[in-house]
């Protein structure tokens, strides 16, 4: 069976108020990217010091990104000039959140699938560790069900899906910076599961879990700018009218994703849930507490776990010109975290493309060389939090990371340099998980395709040996 071109990423965020002077500091290794022509628009030139691409080591940063650069397969096309993904969008319906009693349309997107052939066909990523996420937690999938439409009803196209649960749109997005931007003053998330909502979800007589989460509800018009009846990241939705005989009229959402690193290389993905309110609101996802106790923290590669790791930065530098930029104080500071997301949002897009996303450094990915860590990709991610040190802030070694193992390096080696960090302090921690789980399915990479880590791991720093 082919493997498809790409699969895997990993992202974060998430955290609550960061105290004392420790308070605002995340982590990356020492990596000064070289400049590239993508900066200016069109793709990537083959440069040899241009790795992995421009001022900021982004990738290309303007045009439709090539189709053999996807993950995701089904994607109908990723715009990187508006920063947005356009998915297929799935019809379904689910009780109305604030009134269960009650049955509304809703709306879906299809992201990852346990099983090879399903992923496949379906043009999503294989995603095998998901068959364990009810492991200790069957909330964290929910049950639905599966029209059966007549010929007459339906001579092609997608069966409405009845989901147990949906997110609750109307919460006001609340993201009010800091003093120093990061930690949040004051925060709520904009998106709330409803009673018996996940986005993973296994239809009645099958043991398949797919990522299909909920971004819209209603039949429209959907509000793409306060947000109050589709999730934060939802720029644009396009409800098609019946097909004519013998052809199918897609439905599709524009969805703003995210940047991040993977094995060296630059990749984008899209957030949508995830286990804490603090989470959520710096995902623009939906806070989704079933989540929180999925198999399990700290799992990664361990039996029986669906999780992947991914690794952020509380008080990496910032600035819009600075190649080093990155983490959460980096988001708040310079890319709009407060503001609604749109389309017509231009400043905040464009700050976000050039650098002042969360820019979080992802474990496994489908496009890995080595079948063992590119079928080890999740899209549910558990992070594990980096906080510099004074010492490395002083002597300016708090630089931009880009690759698992060189942060798991730095870690085993340089706790002078890099601690954890815990959430609920706001303290540095030991190194490691930090009960912070986020919904990110990979889409794409934005210049070569991720396909080995840029060191080995030393003795002791992760298991399984490598």
């Amino acid at each position: 069976m082919r493997r498809p071109t790409v699969r895997r990423s990993r992202v974060i965020a998430a955290v609550v108020a960061l105290g004392g002077s420790a308070g605002i500091l995340v982590s990356q290794f020492a990596y000064a990217p070289a400049s590239h022509a993508a900066d200016r628009g069109g793709a990537p030139d083959s440069n040899a010091n241009d790795r992995p691409g421009a001022a900021q080591g982004l990738g290309q940063l303007s045009g439709l990104l090539p189709r053999d650069h996807l993950t995701e397969e089904s994607a109908i096309q990723v715009d990187l000039t508006n920063e947005t993904v356009r998915l297929p969008l799935y019809p379904g319906t689910a009780p109305v959140p604030t009134d269960p009693s009650k049955t509304e349309k809703v709306w879906f997107v299809l992201l990852d699938a346990s099983d090879q052939g399903l992923a496949h066909d379906l043009g999503v990523n294989f995603a095998p560790k998901l068959a364990n996420i009810a492991i200790s937690d069957p909330a964290a999938v929910q049950t639905v069900t599966l029209d059966s439409p007549t010929p007459t009803e339906n001579k092609f196209g997608p069966a409405v899906v009845h989901f147990a649960g949906a997110p609750d749109f109307t919460p006001t997005r609340i993201a009010t910076p800091g003093q120093n931007g990061f930690p949040l003053a004051h925060f709520q998330p904009g998106s709330v599961a409803g009673p018996g909502y996940s986005p993973f979800i296994k239809i009645a007589g099958s043991d398949v879990v797919y990522n299909a989460p909920i971004v819209a509800a209603g039949d429209g018009p959907f509000d793409v700018t306060t947000h109050t009846n589709t999730e934060d990241r939802v720029l644009g939705v396009h409800i098609a009218p019946p097909s004519p005989p013998g052809q199918f009229l897609q439905s599709f959402a524009d969805l703003l994703f995210v940047k991040g690193f993977d094995a060296g290389q630059p990749i984008v993905y899209l957030s949508t849930d995830a286990g804490q309110p603090l989470t959520a609101v710096l995902e623009r996802s939906t806070y989704v507490p079933a989540l929180d106790a999925a198999a399990y923290n700290g799992g990664d590669d361990f039996l029986g776990s669906a999780r992947e790791r991914l690794f952020g930065f509380i008080n990496g530098q910032t600035g819009h010109d600075n190649p080093q930029a990155q983490g959460f104080r980096n988001l708040v500071v310079d890319g709009h975290a407060s503001e609604d997301a749109s389309a017509s949002n231009t400043s905040l897009i464009n700050d976000l493309r050039n650098g002042g996303d969360l820019l979080n450094v992802f474990g496994d990915f489908p496009t890995l060389t080595d079948p063992r860590h590119a079928d080890a990709y999740s899209p549910l991610w558990d992070a594990q939090l980096g906080l510099w040190t004074q010492k490395a802030i002083d002597e300016g070694l708090n630089k931009r990371q880009i690759d698992e193992n060189q942060v798991f390096n730095l870690a085993a080696t340089r706790p002078d340099l890099i601690t954890g960090f815990d959430p609920a302090t706001g303290q540095p921690a030991a190194y490691g998980a930090s009960g912070v789980d986020i919904n990110c399915a990979v889409i794409g990479f934005t210049h070569d395709a991720p396909t080995a880590n840029l060191a080995a791991p030393v003795p002791n720093s992760q298991f399984p040996p490598l």
